[in-house]
């Protein structure tokens, strides 16, 4: 991270302490009772799912880039508006920088590492990558006071193109006081101050954020709806990383108002509720922060929305038990919720609390093994004996919603392959050419089918955000079973 982009680093950092590794990585894991069984290679799927992100890449990539079929892409971004947003990643199949779900990957992939970074290993530094590509990105994006940048997908979605070929207009829009985006802010702010806690930062990097910080801090854009989740997860996450006390007075004055006391059990890129919930509810059970001790109840409401038969339990499975939520790009919401449940075991474990579902006790390793279940779901344990993670196990989708990989490399094919063209590898029945190793697909349907359809975006696109959350639970299980 170059010393320019870093002057501007994010939130109040004159606030933070120094994070040593060992401060963010405590090493007391050895107690926890792993769920009975590997039948999976959790180190390997680790090892791809970061991986992943390198096919997601857009920018000037770097020389010790893995995934070689990609090359450089989108360097004049931001030309437009004369600001450099080159860099950070295409969201999903398309090419197209979102910023609500580049930052909402990046707070992911920073709790991942927060929490399970220690067990990580030889991934960390993998992982840290990940994470640098998208705040590299995200500072750009906010380097001027009070603005972020957001790009636009009307255009990119009349082509179907390699990033590499791109020529459609980049445009790019402006969010301000004038035109407010408070869920863009406070996920930005959320993602910058969750990665804060990942680098360390020293003194060099001195400087007054309190200019920028106004988008962010509430007066300002309180009165909108709609932006309650995002206000709660980035002023959790703001209290996380910098102490300061205006974070929890925030939350403590706001959060019955932020939604608090919603029974709302989805948690993904576009609703915060529950994690806010979660990570707010470590303070209570890990840090002894009192106030917050009515966010342990939320977190526990939420688990026992999962647990089939609890009271309270409102989650549908498939047969073939994986959790279902939504028809369009389910696994996000898989991914996210396994995240929660084994960093909650994690903080339960260490507070010696457990759940109660009415009547029902719930220890810590039956979310673990709640977890487990729908991960070995996800690598291969269902009916189709299916891996819904590209290039991880003998079965694994072979036609997935996604340019780049659909059409010839540029190794392959050096030519300008025009914004139409690519159309036909869009509705060919021929495997994608380059495989984008790693990527987490929608996954299947609510009976557990999959057809495997380039053009089933629902089912077949991947995406950073539904890859993030998983970084978490799959270290966890890499090191329960010693696989490191």
């Amino acid at each position: 991270m170059e010393e320019s982009t870093m002057t501007f680093f994010t939130l109040s950092l004159l606030l933070l302490s120094f994070f040593s590794a060992s401060h963010a990585f405590p090493t007391h894991h050895h107690h926890h009772h792993p769920p009975r069984s590997a039948s999976h290679n959790y180190r390997d799927a680790l090892t791809k799912s970061i991986l992943f992100f390198e096919g997601q890449r857009s920018g000037k990539l770097p020389p010790n880039q893995r995934m070689t079929w990609r090359r450089d892409s989108a360097l004049s971004d931001g030309s437009a508006m004369q600001v450099d947003l080159v860099g950070g990643y295409y969201d999903a199949g398309d090419n197209v920088k979102f910023g609500f779900p580049m930052a909402f990957t990046a707070t992911m992939l920073s709790w991942s590492v927060i929490e399970f970074g220690g067990l990580m290993k030889g991934e960390l530094q993998n992982a840290r990558e990940a994470i640098r590509w998208a705040t590299d990105y995200l500072l750009k994006a906010t380097a001027y006071p009070d603005t972020i940048y957001v790009g636009d997908a009307n255009s990119d979605h009349a082509c179907w193109e390699r990033p590499e070929d791109m020529d459609t207009p980049r445009s790019v829009y402006k969010i301000d006081k004038n035109n407010p985006g408070s869920e863009v802010a406070a996920e930005t702010a959320a993602a910058l101050a969750a990665a804060s806690l990942v680098f360390e930062f020293a003194d060099k990097y001195r400087g007054s954020y309190s200019d920028r910080l106004k988008p962010i801090v509430c007066p300002f854009y309180c009165s909108y709806s709609g932006y309650e989740d995002e206000l709660l997860w980035g002023a959790a996450w703001l209290h996380k990383a910098t102490k300061n006390p205006i974070y929890l007075n925030y939350i403590q004055v706001n959060g019955h108002t932020l939604g608090a006391g919603d029974l709302d059990n989805t948690f993904g890129w576009d609703n915060k509720h529950v994690g806010a919930r979660i990570l707010l509810s470590k303070e209570f059970l890990v840090k002894r922060v009192e106030s917050l001790h009515e966010y342990k109840d939320h977190a526990d409401n939420f688990i026992c929305s999962l647990i089939p038969g609890a009271s309270l339990s409102s989650s549908q499975y498939t047969p073939g038990g994986l959790l279902f939520k939504m028809s369009v790009s389910n696994m996000q919401y898989v991914t996210s919720t396994c995240f929660l449940l084994v960093a909650y075991a994690k903080y339960l474990t260490s507070a010696h609390m457990v759940v109660h579902c009415g009547g029902t006790t719930v220890s810590p390793n039956t979310l673990r093994n709640i977890a487990k279940k729908q991960v070995d779901y996800l690598l291969g344990d269902n009916p189709l004996k299916m891996s819904y993670m590209v290039g991880y196990g003998p079965s694994y989708p072979r036609r997935i919603h996604h340019r780049g990989s659909s059409l010839p490399s540029i190794a392959i094919h050096p030519a300008n392959i025009q914004c139409s063209a690519g159309f036909s590898a869009l509705n060919s029945q021929s495997p994608n050419p380059n495989i984008l190793v790693g990527a987490v697909v929608g996954g299947p349907d609510l009976y557990d089918r999959f057809p495997d359809q380039r053009s089933d975006y629902a089912q077949s696109e991947p995406a950073t955000y539904i890859n993030a959350p998983l970084l978490g639970p799959l270290a966890y299980f890499a090191h329960s079973f010693r696989q490191f």
